[in-house]
């Protein structure tokens, strides 16, 4: 063994060839500074001595050891310092929101149709051609006024004809009351029957009916006769006009087109649906304002003037007019308009946005930071949908930090990462 060592260091820097003397001997022992210890071989090169080889071994191994414990202390520290990194990334970070308490002037907008507060369509009662029109559509007319005329040549005869039957009537009647004036005088003298006095006097009051008859069917026709001529039923506009000069004309509403539309605009009804969680709200002589698409930023008031009272099953709405005024003619029928609702005021309610809602079992729900820094799960009862925003009417108070836009991953009892108002996330304090 020993050999085997000495032949695997390198030879020593010393003269081999000249061995030292006892002197030198004896110096190189006095004056020994822990080097390694050469003896001088006298066939080979020279040896080291154990003691000294072990004590390189030994410290050659604590040095190793040394090393591998710091690279495994390092390595322990590196893990538990990306533990703790990933563990502080995966805490979620939130914004907090405090609830506004009080809901005033709130508003629903809802899409709405105005019509004329007089619409009605004119046809003809009597057939005949279209002699003339006198008011095209646009026109303001005034009631009664005159829109059209009629050519009845048909009528005309048939009242001609009825009024000589009304002559021939009057004379039928006129000879049977002279006859029976007569023979009344002539019973008094006994010269007559009675009953022949009877017959004369109701063949009198027969032609009596008759000339009545008459008379009712020349009035008939008269009355129809003011009917060639179309006027105006009131005030308003005519929005339509659907017929022209020498046009056949059928009497009826049945048959054809109306001639003419008229409208009456100083005032406009506007009918909306409202959904059913919102018709509670409205009442009689609610306020309300319309915006029309043809003139943007301007509002046009109206007032809520009466309801259908009954929710419609089809649509789950309750039918709602309201009244606008209309004296610069600004409204036209038909119009589609955006009502405005103005909702009365709610002190008692809190609202929070829409985002902070948590749709989960059991109902809705919001996440809030309690103050021991844990994440909370409260229900709550929504009141009025606001838009951007909802009603809360129990379960949320203004006090409570609400997390704005939680995870749908966020549980209760969770630690959060709060976001400052610059964006940084802090920790919630424990």
């Amino acid at each position: 063994m020993q050999d085997t060592f000495a032949e695997t260091l390198p030879p020593p820097a010393l003269e081999l060839h000249h061995p030292p003397s006892a002197d030198s001997a004896g110096s190189s022992h006095g004056h020994d500074h822990g080097g390694p210890e050469v003896i001088a071989g006298e066939d080979g090169p020279p040896k080291v001595k154990r003691g000294k080889l072990l004590m390189y071994g030994v410290g050659g191994l604590t040095l190793a050891l040394l090393v591998g414990g710091y690279g495994i202390l390092d390595r322990s520290r590196s893990e538990e310092k990306l533990a703790q990194l990933t563990a502080e990334e995966a805490i979620p970070t939130v914004e907090l929101v405090k609830p506004q308490v009080g809901v005033t002037g709130q508003e629903f907008v809802l899409p709405g149709t105005i019509d004329a507060y007089f619409q009605a369509p004119i046809y003809a009662r009597v057939s005949g051609y279209l002699k003339m029109w006198y008011t095209d559509f646009g026109a303001r007319v005034k009631a009664g006024q005159l829109l059209a005329l009629i050519d009845t040549p048909d009528l005309d005869q048939q009242l001609l004809q009825a009024k000589a039957d009304l002559g021939v009537a009057v004379a039928n009647f006129k000879l049977a009351q002279l006859t029976a004036t007569r023979w009344q005088k002539l019973l008094k003298s006994d010269a007559v029957a009675v009953q022949d006095v009877d017959v004369k006097t109701g063949d009198s009051a027969a032609r009596q009916a008759a000339v009545t008859a008459a008379q009712a069917n020349v009035d008939r026709l008269e009355a129809l006769e003011a009917f060639k001529r179309i006027v105006a039923p009131f005030d308003g506009v005519i929005t339509a006009r659907k017929t022209d000069v020498g046009a056949l004309i059928n009497a009826g509403s049945g048959t054809g087109p109306e001639l003419f539309t008229a409208a009456d605009v100083h005032e406009m009804r506007v009918y909306v649906r409202v959904p059913q969680s919102e018709s509670g709200d409205i009442t009689m002589g609610m306020p309300a304002s319309l915006s029309l698409p043809q003139y943007p930023g301007k509002k046009f008031p109206a007032t809520v003037a009466t309801t259908a009272s009954a929710i419609d099953p089809t649509s789950n709405t309750l039918l709602v007019e309201l009244s606008a005024s209309n004296k610069d003619g600004v409204l036209t029928p038909g119009t589609f308009a955006e009502v405005h609702f103005k909702l009365p005021p709610q002190p008692d309610a809190v609202r929070i946005p829409t985002s902070a809602l948590l749709f989960r079992q059991g109902g809705l729900k919001v996440a809030v930071l309690g103050d021991d820094g844990k994440v909370q799960i409260k229900p709550i009862t929504p009141g009025r949908d606001l838009g951007n925003q909802m009603e809360v009417l129990s379960g949320l108070g203004p006090k409570d930090r609400v997390i704005n836009s939680p995870p749908d991953s966020l549980l209760a009892g969770e630690t959060v990462r709060i976001a400052d108002a610059a964006g940084k996330p802090e920790v919630a304090a424990r």
